[in-house]
Formats: C-alpha cells, sequence, structure tokens
C-alpha cells in the first residue's frame, strides 16, 4: 500500500496524464487490482482521455520555453491530483489515514514536480534542444518503470523513491541557485542599453 501510494504521488508530479494512463490500462488489462477508489482509472472513457492528454504534453514537453509554460500551469494540477491518488491508493480505510495519505502524496507530488520543473528550467538555458528531448524521454520511461516497481516490486520501488528523497534534498537548493542566476543575467541582458556589455564584444 505504501509503495503505491508513494508511486502515483511521485509519478503524478513527473507526468500525471502517463501515470493515469498506465494506472489505467493495468488495471484494464487485469494486471494489477487497484483499491476501490481508483478503479474509475480504468473505464475506457478515463484511459481515452489521459491517452489525449499524454500524447498533447508527449509534444508540449519537447519544446524548449514551452515545456516550462505547461509546468507552471500543472502546477495546480499536478500537485493536487497526486494528493488525491495517493488518498485513493490506500483503498477503504480509517479516514484519518486517507487524508494523511493525501498530505503525504501532495508533498511527494510537489517535491518531484519542483525537481522536474527546475531541471528543465536550467536546461533551456541551454540553445541546443537534445538535452530536452533526452529528459523528457527519460521522464516518460520514468513514470512507467517507477510504477510497474511500485506494483510488482514495493520494496525494490521504496528503495528507490527514499534514494530520489535523498537527491532531491540535495538538488533543490542547487536548481534554485541556477535558476535566479538565469533570472539576473536575463535581466542584466534586457537591461543593458545598446552598444554596451557583449555588443561591444562584437
Amino acid at each position: 500500500m505504501l509503495a503505491l501510494t508513494t508511486g502515483v504521488a511521485w509519478s503524478s508530479g513527473i507526468n500525471l496524464y502517463a501515470a493515469l494512463l498506465v494506472l489505467g490500462l493495468m488495471a484494464a488489462n487485469g494486471a494489477i487490482s487497484l483499491p476501490p477508489d481508483l478503479q474509475v482509472l480504468a473505464h475506457p472513457w478515463v484511459i481515452g482521455a489521459a491517452g489525449l492528454m499524454y500524447l498533447i504534453e508527449f509534444f508540449t514537453d519537447k519544446v524548449p520555453g514551452v515545456d516550462t509554460a505547461w509546468d507552471t500551469l500543472h502546477t495546480f494540477i499536478r500537485i493536487p491530483a497526486g494528493a488525491i491518488l495517493a488518498a485513493g491508493a490506500v483503498g477503504e480505510v480509517d479516514p484519518a489515514l486517507a487524508v494523511a495519505a493525501g498530505m503525504l502524496g501532495g508533498t511527494v507530488s510537489a517535491t518531484t514536480h519542483a525537481v522536474k520543473a527546475g531541471t528543465r528550467i536550467l536546461v533551456n538555458g541551454s540553445p541546443e534542444p537534445f538535452t530536452n528531448w533526452a529528459l523528457s524521454l527519460g521522464e516518460d520511461v520514468a513514470v512507467l518503470g517507477g510504477l510497474w516497481f511500485a506494483v510488482r516490486h514495493p520494496w525494490f520501488f521504496l528503495c528507490f523513491f527514499a534514494l530520489f528523497l535523498l537527491v532531491s534534498l540535495w538538488m533543490l537548493p542547487r536548481l534554485w541557485r541556477g535558476i535566479k542566476y538565469l533570472l539576473h543575467r536575463l535581466a542584466d541582458l534586457i537591461g543593458s542599453p545598446p552598444g554596451s556589455g557583449a555588443h561591444r564584444r562584437n
């Protein structure tokens, strides 16, 4: 239960629609048995909607700059969705446990989303698009693999998840400093008068 709870929250922070699609398809094919509150994910309409939104995100996520705008919008979608999915993953239990799971899920989704969005902002500072594409494809593979391990090999996933949290604690302050540096550079470029700075070097 803990692996599925953290797994759905973790994957939702990376790519919510991929997570919904994977869970729905696995449940519809009998590969997993979802808790009652999540069984709706196996409905054809939900699978279809998740698939459509995943396709949109798949292409949007490959365009530098557009992906950051998409991530900004989904700050208000991925985190609440992660909390709801985590609460539903615990099944029919004490309401207090469901609330606690929702709080945990929201925190996990927020952490994953922050790492993803922050990394993308820094990568978008590079003029080449290939790193962005590689990251996007890697995230899709991570969601698929992470959910599969959360269901099939929960202890392996929980070990991976603990490592992810440690890496995130190390990364987030550095991502924030990198983002502030880029913002200062951008402000300097915008505020530089014509013929000064980089213009004089040309």
